[in-house]
């Protein structure tokens, strides 16, 4: 069952909570009843093994390092 992180629109209010499915209705906010919406959230993943990028490849840079970006994290 996967988690999903809701916030209340009235308070503010920010919940994690373990759903059933996708289509499982927002649950209340437990501080003042309204119902709450679901957020956008990001994930976390592990890669090992031979083809996994090292620690200072973390954050999009790019593998050959000749992107035509000055940051090194345009994602190409």
């Amino acid at each position: 069952m996967p988690i999903y992180e809701y916030q209340c629109p009235k308070c503010g209010l920010k919940t994690e909570e373990l759903v059933v499915s996708f289509a499982t209705p927002a649950p209340k906010c437990s501080k003042c009843g309204t119902t709450t919406e679901k957020m956008l959230s990001t994930f976390a993943a592990s890669v090992s093994g031979p083809d996994s990028f090292s620690g200072s490849d973390i954050g999009g840079s790019c593998p050959s390092g000749n992107c035509g970006c000055s940051s090194g994290s345009c994602g190409l």
